[in-house]
């Protein structure tokens, strides 16, 4: 299970000493001193790994400009005091063997979207294929909105990046952020890379380069609406949703849709429909028999359609896209 920013807290305070430790606290509101103070009384024993980890981290952000210290020396010291003088030095020589690429992953997404506003639109697609989906939405929404959709589609056209415009990426990386060297090339597919950045997105900034990708090229656009939706995050719609998708529906994509659906989401499908309705829809799947892969997968697609055209519409919620989550 992924570390909390509290848990992270607790691991590295109860490795740095008691006098270090104490004057950190002493500087914090009195609920984060609580909530780490719970994560350190319930630490029994040192955990090599986690305590690792956690100092991996610091370094990567010292080393990204995140964290402001003393230099390369300062955190060195903290790490031998805290993992002892190997570990700190094997850390340290990690960190140093981060390429420019690997360490935008460490900068922070405003800083990144205020450089490479200046750059060309080729070069901050690049860029952006290269990011995690989630800071890729960040750049991409601080981006200037007349560059976005320009932008957008040469992520979607991306198939390759030769090792030539790594190269290329790694100059401008390191004359504006200050980082290393390069390695090798890479292979994309660009509809997909856009569709998961525009699915961290907010609704209307996703809404804008869509539109400005169909107007060009109406047949992308569609590409990567399929992508941003796919049949297995309709689990995700609650009960309401799921009412008025299958008053949409017929009973013979359904039917088909759910021979590979999951267990569970047959059952919040059958939990939504009147007893007749299962009984023969389960009838009709069971008499059915095999069928082919393409028949099924064109069938989800259908109503994955459906879905896409009531969300935008307003008429169901999807949980989870747009960086979103329901509040009950």
């Amino acid at each position: 299970m992924a570390m909390n920013g509290y848990e992270k807290a607790a691991i590295f305070l109860s490795s740095v000493g008691e006098d270090v430790a104490a004057q950190i606290l002493k500087d914090l509101n009195p609920q984060d001193i609580g909530k780490i103070s719970s994560y350190m009384a319930r630490s029994r024993k040192k955990d090599t790994v986690k305590l690792e980890s956690v100092m991996t981290e610091i370094m990567e952000k010292v080393k990204g400009g995140e964290i402001g210290v003393g230099g390369e020396d300062y955190v060195k010291k903290l790490l031998t005091k805290g993992l002892g003088g190997d570990d700190a030095e094997k850390i340290m020589e990690m960190v140093s063997k981060e390429s420019p690429l690997e360490s935008l992953k460490w900068v922070n997404p405003k800083t990144l979207s205020s450089f490479l506003t200046s750059e060309h639109p080729q070069t901050i697609a690049l860029i952006l294929c290269l990011l995690e989906s989630e800071q890729a939405a960040e750049v991409m929404s601080a981006l200037p909105e007349h560059i976005r959709g320009d932008v957008a589609m040469r992520v979607a056209s991306t198939e390759r990046i030769p090792d030539s415009a790594l190269e290329e990426i790694e100059v401008v990386l390191k004359g504006q952020l200050d980082m290393g060297k390069g390695r090798t090339g890479k292979s994309f597919q660009g509809t997909k890379v856009i569709a998961e950045i525009l699915n961290q997105c907010e609704r209307s900034t996703e809404q804008s380069i869509l539109e400005k990708i169909e107007g060009q090229n109406e047949t992308l656009a569609e590409s990567i609406r399929e992508l941003m939706l796919v049949f297995d995050d309709l689990e995700k719609i609650d009960d309401r949703g799921i009412q008025l998708i299958l008053k949409e529906l017929s009973s013979e994509d359904l039917s088909l849709a759910l021979k590979t659906a999951s267990d569970a989401f047959k059952q919040k499908i059958f939990k939504n429909m009147s007893q007749r309705a299962v009984q023969i829809l389960k009838e009709e799947m069971e008499t059915r028999g095999p069928v082919k892969v393409s028949d099924v997968e064109a069938a989800q697609q259908n109503i994955v359609r459906v879905a896409r055209k009531l969300d935008e519409e307003g008429k169901i919620v999807i949980a989870g896209r747009g960086g979103e989550e329901l509040v009950v």
